[in-house]
């Protein structure tokens, strides 16, 4: 956290980066590129600006309380929220040019009342609080408060190029910290507020930002040298660049989605990497699964999810989404593993992951599967807390084709 206030310029970036997201609905990654476009800022000042961002997303309906405003009135009452959010953590008001002062006795008050209510402290909402307590039961305190916590920043080192310890070297001589993470083989954790993407090490390919938690699920895929693998819901491709490296660039890779966008990007990724096995293709409509049946070794659905694992990463969207789009994701989900595991071979392996913690999308609907599919078998599953590991939170589940 920060051990001296924000300067009155880089208030006012907190500030527009937070009515974007609030009053204008824009993704926090999105409002971070749009209002750091074009600046010169240093790393440090950045990392100062994402952090308190971050933090009132994480903890908005907190900061909103002892400060007595809706979050809705952001884009008139925001610098009280940020007066606030400085006092609430021992620190100077910004000297911004325009400010609503605090009362700091009725925010002395209102910080003793918010301690007697858990939820409210951890920043939760009330219906993902009903949520968790419902599907985690007597583990869903413990998670509320991980999930409220700032992101550790983890990279993953590519086998196709590097080693880890020589990455870790390599980005040392560039000024950046980084250790390994002893958990995950193939994960570092970056310790410094370094621009990582300016970087050589970045340039040629070195790493990809990952999460470790999310490093585990691509692990899962076991990928080997000379298979035949679809990552079918690619998305931007970082999974995809994991088990590149671990088939070493040999075989055939199929990365597929929905949007080309993301397709183009995972190309553009796939270059800077070295990992020349990867094909992308778009999913144009079910005959493009049709065509793949019973062909892949593997095949990994990392499928559309609420997100309710990696809050710590985008505290925006407990601010936007609720309860009532769950199940329309959770039938999303259904129709995606009954419809894609088609192109696993008998023999081939099926990995169904989320980045969520809830059951509902997780365990649930793999019995779900495994029941109105019996030609495949469970062979494992894991679900990643951020509580018990620090990542972000994931689950993933191993299934065998036994026969077509």
């Amino acid at each position: 956290m920060l051990t001296y206030p924000l300067s009155g310029s880089s208030s006012e970036l907190v500030l527009n980066i937070l009515t974007m997201v609030l009053n204008q609905g824009k993704p926090l990654d999105r409002a971070y590129s749009h209002n750091f476009s074009g600046l010169k800022l240093e790393p440090t000042e950045q990392a100062r600006i994402t952090v308190v961002a971050g933090d009132i997303l994480r903890r908005l309906n907190l900061y909103c309380f002892i400060v007595d405003i809706n979050a809705d009135e952001f884009d008139r009452m925001g610098s009280k929220l940020l007066n606030g959010w400085h006092l609430f953590h021992g620190l100077e008001l910004p000297k911004m040019q325009y400010s609503l002062q605090v009362d700091e006795k009725a925010l002395a008050a209102n910080i003793e009342s918010a301690k007697q209510q858990p939820a409210l402290w951890d920043g939760c909402p009330q219906w993902l609080d009903d949520l968790g307590q419902q599907q985690l039961k007597d583990k869903w305190p413990a998670e509320r408060a991980a999930l409220m916590q700032a992101p550790k920043r983890f990279i993953r080192v590519n086998e196709l190029k590097c080693d880890r310890q020589k990455l870790i070297e390599k980005l040392a001589k560039e000024g950046v910290t980084a250790v390994s993470v002893e958990t995950v083989p193939s994960a570092v954790e970056v310790t410094s507020d370094s621009a990582l993407f300016r970087t050589e090490c970045f340039k040629q390919g070195l790493f990809e930002q990952q999460d470790a938690g999310s490093q585990l699920v691509a692990a899962a895929v076991d990928a080997k040298p000379g298979m035949r693998v679809v990552d079918a819901c690619a998305g931007a491709g970082g999974k995809t660049l994991h088990i590149a490296a671990q088939m070493q660039g040999k075989g055939r890779l199929l990365a597929m989605d929905v949007e080309q966008w993301k397709l183009d990007n995972l190309k553009t990724r796939a270059k800077r990497a070295g990992a020349h096995n990867v094909e992308t293709r778009i999913i144009a409509s079910s005959k493009t699964i049709k065509r793949l049946k019973l062909s892949a070794d593997r095949v990994l659905l990392d499928v559309p999810c609420s997100g309710l694992g990696v809050l710590k990463r985008n505290p925006d969207s407990k601010w936007r989404d609720t309860a009532e789009r769950l199940p329309i994701l959770v039938d999303l989900q259904k129709q995606i593993i009954d419809s894609y595991s088609r192109m696993v071979k008998v023999g081939g392996i099926l990995v169904y992951a989320t980045c969520s913690i809830m059951p509902e999308e997780n365990r649930l609907q793999v019995d779900r599967f495994l029941a109105e599919h019996p030609h495949f078998s469970f062979i494992d599953d894991e679900t990643i807390l951020s509580s018990e590991h620090g990542f972000d939170g994931f689950y993933l589940a191993r299934m065998i084709r036994n026969e077509e």
